[in-house]
C-alpha cells in the first residue's frame, strides 16, 4: 500500500462523469428488455475478463481503457458528422437537450442534443 497522490479523487470524478453520460442518454431513450439483457451479459463477461486481466497486467488494463475512450471519441465524432451532414441523426440537432445535461454541463436553456454530444465527446477526449 502506498499513497496515490490524490489519484483516487480523479478516478471518482471520472466515474461520476461517465455516470452522467449514461443518465443523460437514458433520458433520451429507454432501452428495451433485450438491450438490457445484452448489457448485463456484456458487463458480466467484461467484468470477469477485466478482473483477471488486471491481476495479470494492470498496465494492459489501463491501456485498454484508454483505447476504449479513444473509440468513444471516434464514435461521438461520427455522430456529430451524421448530424451536420443530414444523416440519420439530423433530428438531434434540433432535439432539446435533457434537463439533466443542461444542469451538469451548464448548458443554455435552448441547448440541443448536439450540444450535449459535443460535451460528452470532450469528456471522453479528456479521459483518454
Amino acid at each position: 500500500m502506498k499513497r496515490d497522490g490524490g489519484w483516487i479523487n480523479t478516478l471518482m470524478a471520472e466515474a461520476e462523469n461517465e455516470r452522467m453520460h449514461l443518465l443523460t442518454f437514458l433520458t433520451v431513450r429507454q432501452p428495451g428488455p433485450f438491450m438490457k439483457a445484452m448489457v448485463f451479459l456484456t458487463q458480466g463477461i467484461f467484468f470477469n475478463f477485466f478482473w483477471v486481466s488486471y491481476l495479470i497486467s494492470p498496465k494492459f488494463c489501463h491501456r485498454l481503457v484508454g483505447y476504449l475512450e479513444e473509440e468513444a471519441v471516434v464514435t461521438y465524432t461520427h455522430i456529430l458528422r451524421e448530424m451536420e451532414h443530414g444523416g440519420e441523426l439530423k433530428a438531434w440537432k434540433t432535439t432539446p437537450a435533457p434537463d439533466i445535461a443542461k444542469k451538469y454541463w451548464n448548458l443554455a436553456d435552448d441547448a440541443s442534443l448536439a450540444d450535449v454530444v459535443v460535451h460528452v465527446r470532450a469528456d471522453e477526449a479528456h479521459h483518454r
